[in-house]
């Protein structure tokens, strides 16, 4: 047995403590063994079904996947302060010092309002676009890292936002790609992509979004032909 009174409602105080519970003395084997590599994914897959229930715009379904992304961010806190690194209180000091911190102009620390890139910029001790674009998470799905990297270097106004630019870009790599060797087809095609997704900024398209729902009606379309196939 752990040392946890149930309640019928719960705040984020009790969350803290179930998971410190869970993860102690007489807890769960399971959660008691786990780092953060181990359930690096699991972070992941809820973020993403969060954002799944988003886009639904359900309550109930958001709320429950809200609560999953939560207990990764508090499992992960619990797993540092048993390292003697930081707690859960560390990580909301930490990002209510930066919110205050990008918002100079709300709390009477700057006489002008500041670009949020140029705050980010500082904070980070970036000199140039080059290192903020170093700072953009390897993590992100590989299209909005395109993304985000264009809109920085479209920012700088040192990288031509040229539609005509990119569909040449488009062509050639493609091009590329269909008449180069196997050994070149992932660079190709990388150059491909990264030219699509400057075409797509242009007309204020998400790359990712975009894709997502060309998955969605490929599965429909492809039902579809399976439905056909399947008719004697």
């Amino acid at each position: 047995m752990i040392d946890f009174t149930e309640k019928s409602e719960y705040g984020f105080s009790d969350l803290v403590r179930l998971v410190a519970a869970l993860r102690g003395p007489g807890g769960c084997p399971w959660d008691q063994a786990q780092t953060h590599q181990s359930i690096r994914r699991n972070f992941l897959e809820e973020a993403y079904e969060a954002c799944e229930a988003l886009d639904q715009d359900e309550p109930i379904h958001l709320r429950e996947e809200l609560g999953d992304v939560l207990l990764q961010v508090v499992f992960h806190a619990g797993i540092e302060a048993d390292a003697g690194r930081f707690d859960i209180d560390g990580v909301c000091d930490a990002v209510c010092k930066k919110l205050i911190a990008r918002h100079p102009q709300l709390f009477d620390r700057a006489p002008g309002r500041m670009d949020w890139e140029d705050v980010k910029r500082a904070e980070r001790g970036n000199q140039t676009v080059a290192q903020a674009m170093a700072g953009v998470s390897r993590a992100l799905p590989a299209l909005w890292q395109a993304d985000k990297l264009l809109s920085k270097a479209e920012k700088s106004g040192l990288y031509p936002q040229d539609a005509q630019d990119a569909r040449a870009e488009l062509l050639r790599q493609t091009e590329a790609l269909l008449q180069g060797e196997a050994s070149q087809a992932q660079t190709h095609l990388g150059e491909a992509l990264f030219a699509l997704v400057r075409l797509g900024r242009g007309a204020g398209a998400d790359p990712e979004a975009a894709l997502s729902q060309s998955c969605q009606q490929f599965i429909a379309r492809f039902s579809q032909w399976e439905a056909a196939a399947s008719k004697p």
